[in-house]
């Protein structure tokens, strides 16, 4: 009886140290990783480094694209751009609204990048876009399978 109760102790411990948290990351905080990661690599100016962020399947209206990518080969090319912009180009996250169902995610919000067009003190111009992304778990790592930028308008 001794050991039956200490194995149900063991395993309600357990159980209650994954519940709340124990090491585990939630699926919201996973994608808003994942969305992280995306602006790191940005920043790192690698185009191959943003382009493993995508599924092969994945569609990407880019903020300065005036065509839809939707293979590889044209999401790299329009993030081939990274081997040109100055040292000092970069995105910075402003928000996110994150929903998850299931394996798939979405990650609604706004972000600044600045440079790499300059003004006239040749300063780096910062520009706000929106975005939406969709994500894809899978095989515990969350996907882009469709990407959204578009230009904040003026007020």
């Amino acid at each position: 009886m001794r050991v039956l109760f200490g194995v149900l102790l063991v395993a309600l411990l357990s159980a209650c140290a994954t519940s709340t948290g124990g090491g585990r990351i939630s699926e919201k905080d996973q994608v808003a990783a994942a969305t992280q990661a995306w602006i790191d690599a940005m920043g790192s100016h690698d185009p191959e480094r943003v382009v493993a962020l995508y599924a092969p399947e994945a569609v990407l209206w880019g903020t300065t694209s005036p065509t839809l990518r939707d293979n590889p080969a044209t999401v790299r090319d329009y993030f081939n751009l990274l081997t040109r912009v100055p040292p000092d180009y970069k995105g910075v996250l402003v928000e996110q609204r994150i929903r998850v169902y299931g394996d798939l995610a979405i990650n609604t919000g706004t972000y600044t990048f600045i440079g790499p067009a300059r003004d006239a003190a040749d300063k780096p111009i910062r520009r706000q876009a929106r975005f939406s992304f969709v994500y894809r778990n899978r095989n515990g790592r969350w996907l882009i399978v469709d990407h959204h930028s578009s230009a904040v308008p003026p007020p």
